[in-house]
């Protein structure tokens, strides 16, 4: 079922301008009485003139609203000086109404170019339609119909072009919840390692659940590739890096680890490298963001550990594919746990606490409960330990006092975390990066 009506007036041919109140009018009574495209709301995309910012959106199209009344409650004019602006303030508008459902009436030469828009700016959370705008009008004695033409591909310029157009954009637009945070760790030495763990604030995410610097975009997400790719470049541009050389792990929720250099596994939750300017980086929202440094050999890793990782020692995995591939000693590493969900909040069926109380049943509250409190990171950390890193190159800042406060919990602290046990199936995503200085 169709939710919303999106009228794509933004680019008609010149001949059409002057008569855009008509061909909205005709529109509009198309929608009014087919009983075929019903929908609660209705947007339609202009062009806004250069200087006309101060007018309101619907004040030039007043006439044609008129006679639609039972309409014109439901109507929404959006002006902007790009398509890409035009269909992100409406995608703004469609996430607050929480919509996925839209039908879009608009010309036919206009349909390839928007598909790309669409492929860009949203994801598949939206199922969207398309529908000719007719643009035959007798009004004032214009009779002009749009060309018939076979179905348009676009040129790899017009891709291009479309791209420049989406990224200049969302570059201009302002950081949302304040400024971009980068949490670091006194631990892990600045004269030879870039690193540092992320916070939800500073990016241009609007979605609540996603605001504001959320680094992940999926399928079932509302935030667009380009959105997060826009977060990414603002965290790379404050923290000094180059995101045409980042990496972030393929997760799995398992423990394989990637070589840089070497072939790239389908998925996978650590990476490693000894490349100067490369910048890895583990996702967490409740995991844990784990970073790995060497200093004397000059290596880091990153992993992602949630509890089955946990479980099946990632961390370790990170920190063997170290000692094998870079000749790393492991009393020289260095391990950071990020923030990540703590045993104050996090809780998992009883056979899977089992696993996590034979690790040692300090990892473990209210064991006999259905569903125990869980300490992954204790479990984290007496497995590196185990495997021979030393105690004291281990941060985790629930349990020991370092200069500064990095493993905070995310589900205690919605201000500055994204959680999946907080806040559900449409969660944000923060990182932990680090790479080795030039």
């Amino acid at each position: 079922m169709v939710e919303a009506i999106l009228i794509d007036l933004f680019s008609l041919p010149a001949v059409l301008q002057n008569n855009i109140q008509g061909l909205l009018c005709r529109t509009l009574e198309t929608i009014e009485k087919c009983s075929s495209i019903p929908a609660p709301f209705i947007y339609v995309m202009c062009c806004q003139v250069q200087g006309s910012e101060g007018k309101g959106e619907q004040d030039s199209l007043l006439p044609a609203l008129r006679d639609f009344q039972s309409l014109k409650k439901r109507l929404d004019v959006v002006r902007a000086l790009t398509t890409a602006a035009a269909l992100y303030t409406i995608k703004q508008r469609l996430d607050e109404k929480d919509i996925s459902s839209i039908k879009i009436i608009l010309p036919t030469l206009r349909k390839e170019l928007m598909k790309v828009y669409i492929d860009h700016l949203f994801t598949p959370v939206y199922q969207f339609e398309f529908e000719d705008l007719q643009v035959a009008s007798d009004c004032n004695n214009l009779q002009v119909t749009e060309p018939q033409s076979e179905e348009q591909t676009l040129s790899t310029q017009d891709v291009a072009l479309i791209q420049s157009e989406i990224q200049t954009y969302l570059e201009s637009l302002p950081s949302l919840k304040g400024e971009l945070t980068i949490l670091k760790s006194s631990l892990i030495p600045d004269d030879i390692f870039l690193h540092g763990f992320t916070t939800r604030t500073g990016g241009i995410s609007y979605i609540p659940a996603l605001s504001s610097c959320n680094l992940f975009s999926s399928s079932k997400r509302r935030d667009p590739q380009v959105v997060v790719k826009e977060n990414l470049r603002r965290l790379a541009n404050a923290a000094g890096f180059n995101p045409e050389t980042f990496h972030r792990v393929k997760t799995d929720h398992a423990n394989a680890v990637c070589i840089m250099g070497k072939t790239e596994p389908d998925s996978y939750d650590g990476i490693v490298t000894d490349q100067k300017g490369v910048t890895i980086a583990a996702p967490g929202a409740d995991c844990i963001p784990v970073l790995f440094a060497d200093p004397v050999r000059k290596a880091c890793g990153a992993a992602h550990s949630g509890w089955k990782g946990t479980l099946l020692g990632v961390s370790m995995a990170t920190v063997n594919a170290m000692v094998s591939e870079y000749g790393c000693n492991v009393k020289d590493i260095l391990v950071v746990l990020g923030p990540s969900v703590g045993p104050c909040c996090y809780k998992l069926p009883h056979e899977s606490a089992k696993e996590f109380h034979r690790i040692d049943p300090k990892c473990v509250r209210h064991f006999d409960s259905a569903t125990p409190y869980i300490d992954i990171r204790r479990a984290t950390r007496i497995l590196l330990e185990s495997g021979g890193i030393l105690p004291e190159n281990i941060q985790d800042d629930s349990v020991t006092d370092q200069n500064q406060n990095i493993t905070f919990c995310t589900a205690c602290h919605p201000d500055k975390f994204y959680s999946h046990f907080r806040d559900g199936t449409n969660f944000g995503t923060q990182i932990g990066f680090i790479s080795i200085k030039e």
